[in-house]
């Protein structure tokens, strides 16, 4: 099992990095623009800085043809390090692209993959990890957790090397479900996160315990 943080946003890295069990960063475009103008490369370093060579760190290319895809992870290898995953949208030239770069050894996580066929097709090109988007694909009426359950099936069927790392969640009863379908990893926003340990339901119950304490013992703390 593995949680990433889905976010580039450096603040809530350094914060959150030592509180939650993660295991690494996802990021694409439309993340980075919540961020504004970085400046990209040196961004990166200072995630990796962050989060240390032991948790994995996901950078989306963005050419669309085979050379380009290419071109653009030997330049993120070269400008961040050597052990980024790449992520690669799951299209015909993105399939083609993943086969040359695993063929070098690069890591590759295939990402935006709203199909069994896409996953099955990107697992099979030897992608480390399989991105469904999770949101999304209910936002179109697709049967995600079928989806997400059908590739776990063929990966551990063929034996494949390659983890499903679920995204696009809303909520997280999302989350819930992608686990219990198959999905190796997870990854979410920082709010999100937030959010499953600061339910109303939760504080309450803190409050509740800390009030029966007092009320018995007369103190706030331990003896």
């Amino acid at each position: 099992m593995e949680i990433l943080f889905d976010t580039a946003n450096l603040a809530d890295l350094a914060a959150m990095t030592p509180i939650y069990p993660v295991d690494g960063v996802t990021t694409n475009p439309s993340i980075l623009k919540a961020e504004g103008r970085i400046d990209f490369y040196p961004h990166f370093r200072r995630i990796r800085e962050i989060i240390g060579f032991d948790r994995t760190l996901h950078v989306q290319v963005l050419a669309q043809d085979v050379a380009g895809i290419i071109a653009d992870a030997h330049r993120l290898l070269e400008m961040i390090d050597d052990q980024i995953y790449v992520k690669i949208p799951t299209t015909e030239p993105g399939i083609q692209a993943m086969r040359l770069l695993r063929d070098e050894g690069v890591h590759v996580t295939a990402t935006a993959v709203y199909s069994k066929t896409q996953g099955i097709l990107a697992i099979a090109a030897g992608a480390n990890y399989v991105a469904p988007y999770f949101n999304r694909m209910e936002s179109l009426d697709i049967d995600t957790v079928s989806t997400i359950r059908a590739l776990s099936t063929f990966i551990d069927r063929q034996g494949a090397d390659c983890r499903i790392v679920a995204a696009s969640f809303k909520n997280v009863a999302q989350v819930s479900a992608a686990f219990e379908a198959g999905a190796a990893a997870v990854t979410l926003s920082p709010m999100l996160l937030r959010a499953a340990l600061s339910a109303p339901d939760v504080r309450e119950a803190v409050t509740v315990f800390a009030a029966d304490w007092y009320n018995t013992f007369g103190t706030d703390s331990l003896p």
